[in-house]
């Protein structure tokens, strides 16, 4: 909870000294009692663990999970999110998994936090997308266009795209919402279709999650480059129109 977030240097979270009570964690089969500041939390199953001076601390997408549930004020949920976010501690889909599984997703004020921190992910992966393309000396693509055929049905779009290479790059981007697992399912088959509808047509897809743009950014640029540089071994792609969007 809220301890948690102050051992990991959280700025919006209070002071850990001025916490009427610390929550700890322990299985739910273990025989034992809360006792003076330290006050047990029952669980099914324990997170891993990080060790902070010391002391075993839940990650970060799980005491969110714990300290939300605690709160009421839209305010203080929608900060301590965005700071997760912001202070790449981790991406959004983790924090969204963690408060679907403690069903804190039908509370109007955690719903609305959400939406605002899935937007805030979309931003910085976005920008580090950008950055991926000008550090690591890769041609400047079309960014957020439109594909479709001529005269024909809409494509899809996607997030940056070079049409000499026929080569496109897609921001995964989906959290599981609501604990509609199907809504999930049913958002990746679309995703899954689009991309071998445009394979199909000779387009190359790179898929790229904002983990992989955090944790990998140099690995994730000589992907698009393979890419790129093997598009003159390949048949020339359908013709495409490509419109803003």
């Amino acid at each position: 909870g809220l301890a948690a977030l102050a051992l990991h240097r959280f700025s919006s979270a209070p002071p850990l000294l001025s916490l009427d009570h610390i929550d700890v964690l322990v299985p739910r089969t273990r025989r034992l009692r809360s006792t003076g500041f330290a006050r047990l939390v029952r669980a099914n199953a324990l997170p891993t663990p990080q060790q902070i001076t010391g002391v075993p601390v839940a990650p970060v997408p799980r005491a969110l999970a714990d300290a939300v549930a605690q709160l009421a004020e839209a305010g203080v949920v929608r900060r301590l999110l965005t700071e997760a976010v912001r202070g790449g501690h981790c991406e959004p889909a983790a924090i969204v998994r963690e408060l679907n599984h403690a069903r804190l997703l039908t509370r109007p004020h955690v719903v609305d936090a959400v939406d605002s921190l899935l937007a805030e992910g979309r931003a910085i992966a976005e920008d580090r997308l950008y950055r991926m393309v000008s550090e690591h000396g890769l041609p400047e693509p079309l960014w957020n266009v439109d594909l479709r055929l001529p005269g024909g049905p809409h494509l899809g779009g996607v997030d940056a795209y070079w049409p000499d290479q026929a080569v496109a790059v897609e921001l995964d981007t989906r959290a599981p919402r609501q604990g509609l697992r199907q809504d999930d399912d049913a958002m990746w088959s679309e995703y899954a279709r689009k991309r071998e509808h445009l394979e199909r047509l000779g387009i190359t897809v790179v898929h790229i999650t904002p983990k992989k743009l955090r944790d990998a950014l140099e690995q994730q640029a000589a992907v698009v480059r393979t890419a790129l540089m093997a598009s003159g071994d390949r048949a020339p792609a359908a013709y495409v129109v490509v419109l803003p969007r």
